[in-house]
């Protein structure tokens, strides 16, 4: 059985990580902390090669206590957007249904996922990354130890391999035959800059923090982020064949379809569509059924969305992904030498706590879009329904 000694040469690390999002950086840093060596191997060619997504808010029950399991409280203090945990809804014709501001006293705090990721990087020795390495292929050796492929022809083996690596995972595959399934809604992503000065009527209504319309069906939602701009997701219910025709359209039929979606609307809501300061960008909401799991297999498991991909109608999917690491590497701590009890004891806690969060997202989903729209939204988060959403996370 494969063990942690840390004399084993990085290129058959002990600890092998795909994937350098919030969930597998989370876990490197735990196990960096504990004098666990690892190898993050990552696809992107470097730190910056894309921007990591707009705000999210950390949790005190999962991701802010993976943020303390990595010791790094004071610098995800210094990120964070104050003011930024304020909400506004309001109804398709610009009129304010609930303002809640944002008093100080609230448990969710927001950062940008770019300055998260940012100070995970940070903490971590630069030799542990391995940029622009793209998994093609994996393959077990047998007794828990598996061989990577990579792009460049070049290969690596691991005595414990982590699959970070998202949606569409190349390790998942090992475990599961389960792949991600379309929810039937789709966001077209846009941004508003210097919103204050050259969007002012969007801007006001927008609000300080999250923003939130909807309608059956269809909503905007979003985040003012720090700079005045406003970052919106565009959801709409439509088949899957709409997405794939407007991938191929231009900029311009892009813009007109989606507006035509919101026909009747306030003029400085649908602003956030047709006066965009940045192209729109499509993303299919797909996620892996409620419940997900497998059998447990030697020297593998998964984390984040790997493991549960889900909407993003309860805001969990960073804070489950940061804890998914966290819990994973007190797991290895707890049992040197012992891959197989880790991993089984993660696993337990990992199978429970990712199905209750799949069922509240799916719920609150169907619940904010419902034909009574807004009504379940304002339900959600008045606590009047059965869970509370706090924003759209991803």
């Amino acid at each position: 059985m494969a063990d942690f000694d840390t004399a084993t040469p990085s290129s058959a690390s002990p600890v092998t990580i795909i994937g350098a999002g919030l969930g597998g950086l989370t876990l490197a840093r735990v196990l960096h902390v504990h004098g666990i060596p690892a190898t993050i191997y990552e696809a992107e060619p470097s730190a910056d090669a894309r921007t990591q997504g707009g705000q999210l808010d950390l949790h005190e029950y999962n991701g802010q206590r993976a943020i303390a399991a990595a010791g790094l409280t004071d610098e995800f203090r210094a990120i964070v957007n104050l003011g930024g945990e304020a909400s506004r809804v309001v109804d398709p014709n610009g009129v304010i249904l609930l303002d809640e501001p944002d008093d100080g006293t609230g448990e969710r705090p927001e950062v940008l996922r770019g300055d998260l990721r940012r100070i995970l990087l940070d903490s971590l020795p630069d030799q542990m990354i391995q940029w622009g390495h793209k998994v093609t292929s994996v393959r077990s050796l047998g007794e828990g130890r598996h061989e990577l492929g990579f792009a460049d022809g070049s290969t690596a083996t691991t005595g414990l391999l982590i699959g970070a690596d998202g949606a569409w995972s190349r390790v998942r595959p090992l475990l599961s035959a389960a792949t991600p399934e379309y929810t039937g809604m789709v966001f077209i992503e846009t941004y508003l800059h210097d919103a204050d000065e050259k969007h002012a009527a969007t801007a006001k209504v927008f609000g300080a923090g999250s923003f939130l319309a909807v309608a059956p069906g269809k909503g905007i939602v979003g985040h003012r982020e720090r700079d005045a701009v406003l970052h919106a997701y565009v959801a709409v219910t439509k088949p899957q064949e709409w997405i794939r025709e407007l991938e191929h359209s231009d900029t311009a039929t892009i813009i007109e379809q989606v507006a035509a979606e919101f026909a009747g609307w306030a003029p400085e809501l649908t602003a956030l569509i047709t006066d965009a300061d940045t192209a729109p960008v499509l993303r299919a909401v797909n996620k892996l059924p409620i419940g997900h799991r497998w059998d447990r297999v030697a020297g593998v498991s998964l984390l984040g969305d790997a493991a549960h991909l889900m909407s993003p109608f309860a805001g969990e999917g960073a804070n489950l992904a940061m804890f998914d690491g966290s819990e994973l590497a007190a797991a290895i701590i707890a049992h040197p030498g012992d891959v197989e009890a880790a991993l089984a004891e993660y696993e337990k806690a990992l199978f429970t706590r990712s199905a209750q969060f799949a069922a509240d997202s799916d719920g609150n989903h169907k619940l904010m879009f419902a034909d009574d729209a807004p009504q379940g939204l304002l339900a959600l988060l008045t606590g009047t329904a059965a869970s509370v959403m706090s924003s759209a996370d991803e």
